[in-house]
Order: structure tokens, then sequence, then C-alpha cells
């Protein structure tokens, strides 16, 4: 049985490939959920393939979830549609849209018809390139800060100035202790009580001298 090969790639994204190997009688539904395999995306989402040329211009449609208006027209379906029903062309090319509220467009084209090989299974990817880039609407959660981080904030916070009354008493604390703990300059003490003396003295003087005037 012959199998094909297609190379998927994004229309936005040159450098992310996916190479997919399926069977020619397996379907487009089959097809779909290979390339969201290999992109991590959800596959139930509404989308379609579209029958292209080589300018990638659209032809028939091919859907997978389509909306009421396209069922009413009768748009060929995904599910139970076979690939080899739409390969005229031996590099035969498809437009792809995958999630029509949040669309990534694709272009798929057959690279390779090979021959199946026993007790493989498939699809299979055969090569992937480049990391899909996140659907459109993706939550990604904030970082959190570490606990470390978030308790010194909050110490910086407790007072207008980034210091709490408790911390302003330790400092007060410890320089009270600094002074006890300052060495004693012996001459400094000397000349002081030398000083203290003598000022004693003058002020004695000064007593008696006007004491004696009072005498006259």
């Amino acid at each position: 049985m012959a199998i094909y090969r297609f190379r998927v790639s994004f229309e936005d994204y040159d450098d992310v490939v996916r190479d997919i190997d399926i069977k020619s009688t397996q379907t487009f539904e089959d097809l779909h959920l290979a390339i969201h395999k290999s992109t991590g995306y959800n596959p139930e989402q509404s989308s379609s393939f579209y029958v292209s040329n080589d300018q990638w211009i659209k032809g028939d449609e091919i859907a997978y979830l389509p909306n009421q208006r396209k069922i009413d027209r009768g748009v060929t379906l995904m599910t139970g549609t076979k690939l080899n029903r739409f390969i005229e062309d031996p590099h035969q090319k498809f437009y792809y849209t995958y999630n029509f509220d949040r669309p990534f467009d694709f272009h798929i084209e057959l690279i390779k018809i090979l021959d199946e090989e026993a007790n493989k299974e498939y699809p299979s990817l055969a090569r992937s390139v480049g990391e899909a880039p996140k659907p459109a609407g993706a939550v990604v959660a904030p970082a959190v800060a570490s606990t470390e981080d978030t308790e010194e904030y909050d110490f910086l916070n407790e007072t207008e100035y980034g210091v709490g009354d408790e911390d302003t008493e330790d400092m007060e604390t410890v320089a009270s202790v600094d002074e006890l703990d300052a060495p004693v300059d012996v001459e400094e003490e000397e000349e002081k009580e030398e000083f203290m003396d003598e000022f004693s003295d003058n002020d004695n003087f000064e007593s008696d001298e006007y004491s004696n005037k009072d005498d006259y």
C-alpha cells in the first residue's frame, strides 16, 4: 500500500516543520489528528483542509466540526474521507486552517510516496523541526516570587522609611552598649578633673572677693 509523506509547515513560522507518513487510504481526520499530536494542540477545534494549487489558492474544502452553514452547504467532512480521493498531483498541496476562532494556517505538501513498512503504525511522525508556537489566548501562569523575596518586601514596607519601631529600639540599644564598651582615655579624664578643680577655685576666689567688698 502507498504511504504519503506530507510536509506540514506553519504559514507564519517557516522554521517549524513536521513530516508525517500516512497511508493513502487513511482519512483527512487521521491526518488532522496526527498534525496536532505533533504540535501538542487540542485537535477538537473546527478546522479545514483546502485542496490547493502551487500558489496556495483554496479549492474544495474538507472540514472537521463545521458550523451549520457549512453543513447546510454540503461541505465534505474529514471523517470518512480518504486522502487518495483528493490526490491528483505527485506534489499535491493542501492549505489547512486550524481552529477558526483563533486560527493557525498551514501549508501541507505531498513530498514523497513510499512503500508501506511491515509492522509500522501509521500515521507516524517522520521528522520534527522547531517548537510549535503557543496558540493565541493561551494563559501563562505568572512567576511566583519566592517566600524569601516576599518576606523581605513586607519588611521594607513596615514603616514609611522601611524601618520598624522594633528595629529603631534595637538600634538605640546597640548605640548605648557601644558607649559603655568604648575605651576610657585616662589622660583626658585627668585633664578634665584638673580643669574642674581650677574652675572651682576661681569660683571660690570670686566669692571671697565679693564678700570682702561687702565688708567695706
